[in-house]
């Protein structure tokens, strides 16, 4: 394990129950970086998606995948860009491919496709073991935080 939430949270301004991202297991500075999202039951989510049959919704794990590639766009960025928030500009080929269920983990797997004027691209993939369970390609920018 190269990051445990400690870590993480020293780095990204998400707090419970918005922090997606457990641990960071792999990072390759710049490149790639996979990280990892016990799903339980006690996420308050489940409490309504759905009752008596819990599924993980969507849309928070590409949040997961944004949560980890912004891990590891600050880690590669200077000290100027590290004062600032990063924010997404577009999800696109976001594909569902298998549900998501509470003792699951997510494996989140970040791969940089450009980064050029402060905007980086990649490409998210999620897993459930070996199984590929959500796809989507990510862009995202840093800002000056709001006052």
């Amino acid at each position: 394990m190269l990051m445990d939430v400690n870590e993480i949270m020293k780095i990204l301004p998400h707090r419970y129950p918005f922090l997606m991202v457990d641990r960071i297991v792999e990072l390759e500075h710049g490149k790639r970086c996979v990280g990892i999202k016990n799903v339980t039951i006690n996420e308050p989510f489940f409490q309504g998606h759905f009752p008596g049959h819990p599924v993980m919704p969507g849309v928070l794990i590409v949040e997961a995948m944004a949560q980890v590639a912004g891990i590891m766009a600050y880690l590669a960025s200077d000290d100027e860009t590290k004062k600032k928030v990063s924010y997404f500009m577009s999800i696109d080929n976001a594909k569902f491919r298998r549900p998501v269920f509470p003792g699951d983990q997510l494996r989140i797997v970040i791969e940089t496709t450009f980064n050029r004027r402060g905007i980086w691209g990649v490409d998210g993939k999620a897993f459930v073991g070996e199984t590929l369970v959500t796809e989507a390609a990510l862009k995202a920018t840093f800002a000056d935080k709001a006052a």
